[in-house]
């Protein structure tokens, strides 16, 4: 009787083990989308004429894709690709001379619509909330009184309000439900930072001359200011501005020794990184002295950190196609370097 028992029991559980095993065989397998898990490079493309495009290349390195969203799409972005902002699923591509934003997948970039009015001039794109998208816009590039954020609805992808601010607002960063918009000044120069709570201006912070980019670290919002260039008239020396969030105010401002115009700050653990000079400089951000130590040579049209890794872009002649290279910060060494499109101005991760 146990015998037969026992080989009941043992009946029954392989009926539920093939069971159970026969359910998670018919489970889906998650498929990447084409354009997940790898690296976006919006190109400008020739200025005045043509279009700019997108390349991807996977996180592997295995793939490197050219000009995906027409690939997908069978249209062109326009000219010029400026820059890409993602909300969610969607991506957001700033098209600059053709006055409007294109909306896709930003995993398959399958087009999804359009913004073809109340923008003239955008510039940068940056989401907040999951609601509310910003883009900063010249309006006349000649006229510094038409300058504006404007606030985009994102569950119907139009614009809601309008926000006027100062002059030449670009590159922008959200934190605690603000956003920070940096005036480098357009045609001009400028020295501000905007604050953004909804849809209006909270203050504004005055920083160093030309502040061309933005990081946030520890609650503390870092603005690297390239300065006033020779051609302005009077030629100032580039800063770097420490602003604490919680008051809002400019807690530290560290200058350069000499005059010399840095761009492109990005920012790997507590390591800030820019480029000035045909150099890479790297600074922590626990005991700051400018310029930093010096780590890769190169004069890159944009920087990115990201996961112990520096991508570089290289926009050449301007007039042909650019390059990507991926350095290991833990070395300084290049691991890999790709083709772009003309002009590789923005650098995205799309994981």
């Amino acid at each position: 009787m146990k015998t037969i028992k026992r080989s009941l029991l043992i009946a029954l559980s392989t009926l539920f083990f093939v069971a159970c095993s026969s359910d998670d065989d018919n489970q889906p397998v998650y498929e990447p989308a084409a354009y997940e898990n790898g690296v976006l490079v919006t190109n400008e493309g020739p200025f005045m004429n043509g279009s700019g495009s997108i390349t991807y290349i996977s996180n592997d390195y295995a793939t490197v894709s050219q000009n995906i969203y027409r690939t997908v799409n069978g249209t062109e972005l326009g000219n010029i690709v400026q820059s890409m902002g993602f909300n969610n699923e969607n991506a957001y591509i700033v098209v600059n001379n053709s006055n409007k934003i294109m909306v896709a997948n930003r995993y398959s970039f399958e087009a999804i619509d359009s913004i073809t009015t109340g923008l003239v001039n955008p510039r940068f794109f940056e989401s907040m909330d999951g609601n509310k998208g910003y883009v900063t816009n010249w309006g006349d590039p000649n006229d510094n009184s038409d300058d504006y954020v404007a606030v985009v609805d994102l569950r119907t992808n139009e614009i809601s309000a309008n926000i006027s601010v100062g002059f030449g607002p670009e590159k922008m960063i959200s934190h605690n439900n603000k956003v920070y918009v940096a005036h480098q000044g357009g045609y001009g120069q400028n020295n501000l930072i905007s604050v953004i709570s909804g849809t209006s201006v909270e203050s504004t912070i005055t920083v160093g001359d030309v502040p061309n980019s933005m990081v946030v670290k520890d609650n503390n919002l870092y603005v690297l200011c390239g300065g006033m260039p020779s051609y302005a008239g009077t030629e100032t020396a580039g800063s770097l501005v420490k602003i604490d969030l919680s008051s809002g105010q400019v807690s530290e401002t560290f200058a350069f020794e000499t005059i010399q115009h840095p761009s492109n700050l990005t920012i790997d653990g507590d390591n800030l990184l820019y480029s000035l000079d045909g150099k890479v400089y790297k600074v922590n951000t626990s005991s700051i002295t400018l310029p930093g130590t010096e780590i890769i040579e190169g004069y890159f049209y944009a920087l990115q950190a990201n996961d112990g890794k520096l991508y570089a872009s290289d926009a050449g002649d301007f007039a042909s196609k650019g390059s990507l290279y991926i350095y290991d910060l833990s070395t300084n060494q290049q691991i890999q370097d790709f083709q772009t499109g003309i002009v590789p101005g923005g650098i995205y991760f799309n994981n």
